[in-house]
């Protein structure tokens, strides 16, 4: 197939690029600062030269967008807005005007849209869509705003002979540097990566293997269209998640951190504390109704798994041999 990712130079492109790439297809990546072979430049914004990749293509993955990972201030959360809402428009404008438009279009969106919530799983048929929660820092909300107006975009776009999905995606994890298992696994070998504020909020995540394969899933499935949430089926409180990276890494120390002591860490990563405070317990009800089996369907698993993989990178660097992969 051919494949077009609009903004795939991140985490999650490198991750769908490499898959894509080594079963055979051809991919083309969209990119503001291109440097690799198969990448070309667009703006995010206005149509360009850019769209001739997307006529004629089957499948457009469209993961642009600022990242997450900075601090929530009122310019970067506007940004964040416009980056997302902005990229889907031009994207759609591309689509309708092609001659030979893909036959499904795949729009990056988030778990982060359902609500903070302990009691229940969000699965898409009954999961309660955020931003009125009691008793969280009110500017979650606009988070779960940004996720709204991002898939509002893609439905709004006038693309009728496309399939249309939005990827409400969990945290993907993979050993990939600079991504948030290589920050949490930092963490657990430093001896940091005890419960954050008690622990009880849930974490929801993928193994960068079964991200890949949903994607490829629902790229080949004509009947699938609308959010599917893209997370394994096991989520689990922040203190068993970590304890189960403690225990794959063989570190068996965590030291707890309270609310401030995350405010702070958060600041020094230039992140935000929303990502390890919100409790996303986000399930992958039409993955599993529709047949899709997860590799790693549990975290424990899939740790082990991940903390292979990055133990061989760090064997091969240094000359030696390499442990048996286990993807």
């Amino acid at each position: 197939m051919k494949i077009v990712i609009p903004g795939g130079t991140g985490q999650v492109g490198t991750v769908l690029n490499r898959a894509l790439t080594a079963a055979g297809h051809e991919v083309t990546v969209l990119s503001r600062r291109p440097a690799r072979p198969g990448e070309i430049p667009w703006d995010g914004r206005t149509l360009g030269p850019w769209a001739g990749a997307i006529d004629g293509s089957d499948v457009v993955i469209n993961l642009a967008g600022r990242s997450v990972s900075c601090r929530y201030t009122a310019t970067n959360l506007q940004s964040m807005m416009d980056s997302r809402v902005r990229s889907t428009r031009v994207v759609g404008e591309a689509i309708a005007a092609a001659a030979h438009p893909p036959r499904v279009w795949l729009q990056m969106s988030t778990a982060t849209i359902y609500a903070h919530r302990y009691d229940a799983p969000n699965d898409e048929r009954s999961g309660v869509i955020g931003g009125a929660e009691p008793g969280v820092p009110g500017y979650w909300a606009y988070s779960v705003d940004i996720a709204k107006a991002w898939e509002r975009e893609q439905a709004a776009a006038d693309t009728p002979h496309t399939r249309k999905v939005a990827l409400r995606s969990a945290m993907v994890m993979s050993p990939d540097r600079g991504g948030v298992f290589d920050v949490l696994l930092r963490l657990a070998r430093l001896g940091l990566g005890g419960p954050v504020a008690g622990g009880a909020q849930y974490v929801s995540w993928i193994h960068d293997h079964d991200f890949a394969r949903a994607v490829r899933f629902l790229a080949d499935r004509d009947d699938i269209d609308g959010p599917v949430n893209l997370a394994a089926p096991g989520p689990l409180p922040h203190r068993m998640f970590m304890h189960a990276l403690r225990t794959a890494w063989g570190m068996p120390v965590g030291l707890p951190a309270t609310k401030g002591m995350a405010g702070l860490g958060a600041l020094a990563l230039r992140s935000d504390t929303e990502l390890l405070l919100k409790s996303r317990r986000v399930t992958p009800g039409r993955l599993l109704d529709e047949g899709f089996a997860f590799r790693y369907p549990e975290w424990a698993e899939a740790a082990g798994d991940l903390v292979g993989r990055v133990r061989n990178r760090r064997r091969r660097r240094r000359g030696g041999e390499s442990l048996p992969g286990r993807g």
